[in-house]
């Protein structure tokens, strides 16, 4: 019997996450969530049970190195290797620039960029073996038209689409694919364009995206 392909989910919620989980999850893939609530884990896991999903949890934060990693590791020890990784994490606040305070934006720029680098490191090892992985990041607008009110999630935003296009610049030869899902609007589950399944369909897109055809990131 195969074994089932792990989709590993750094910053699950309700929201994005879940959409992805659902939509990889009725493909067959194995979910794996990483956030630092467990309360909310605990839930979605039994969502996805009842949709006859196959999915673990695991408590980390993704602004902390030490925690990532030993979720990481725990995964592997339990589950198995990322086939795809999927990094969903950001700290969303409203706060003008001016405002803003340097400690405040050195912890905000660990959850929404540098967490996406240890991860990426986590899974690196097992997706070069193999010759062959995905990562695929959530972006936002803001990355490309920043907002005064929103500054540290606009310098943020900014910073990880270069981290994307570096990453795929070093790792798209090794057949290691890596790409974005730059989000232009507001996630509501009623929107009919920006609710969590639409959105979904995006990285499932870029998923089974031939190589010759594969964008480094994608509008939506």
């Amino acid at each position: 019997m195969e074994q089932k392909k792990i989709i590993t989910i750094v910053g699950m919620g309700p929201g994005n996450g879940m959409g992805i989980a659902r939509r990889f999850g009725k493909e067959g893939f194995t979910i794996a969530m990483i956030s630092r609530n467990e309360e909310k884990l605990r839930k979605l896991l039994v969502e996805l049970k009842k949709d006859d999903i196959n999915a673990y949890y695991f408590v980390g934060d993704a602004s902390k190195e030490d925690s990532l990693k030993n979720c990481f590791k725990k995964l592997k020890e339990t589950v198995g290797n990322t086939d795809i990784l999927i990094y969903n994490a950001a700290r969303l606040k409203m706060r003008n620039i001016l405002e803003e305070r340097f400690e405040s934006l050195v912890t905000d720029f660990k959850v929404n960029v540098a967490g996406l680098l240890t991860a990426v490191q986590e899974v690196l090892p097992a997706m070069k073996a193999n010759k062959k992985g995905t990562i695929l990041v959530t972006g936002g607008h803001l990355g490309i038209e920043p907002h005064k009110e929103f500054a540290s999630l606009s310098i943020s935003k900014g910073a990880l689409i270069n981290l994307v296009k570096t990453l795929a610049a070093e790792l798209t030869p090794q057949n290691i694919h890596v790409a974005s899902v730059i989000i232009c609007g507001l996630i509501k589950p009623e929107d009919e364009k920006y609710n969590p399944y639409a959105i979904a369909e995006n990285y499932w897109k870029l998923f089974n995206q031939k190589k010759e055809d594969f964008e480094v990131e994608i509008l939506y």
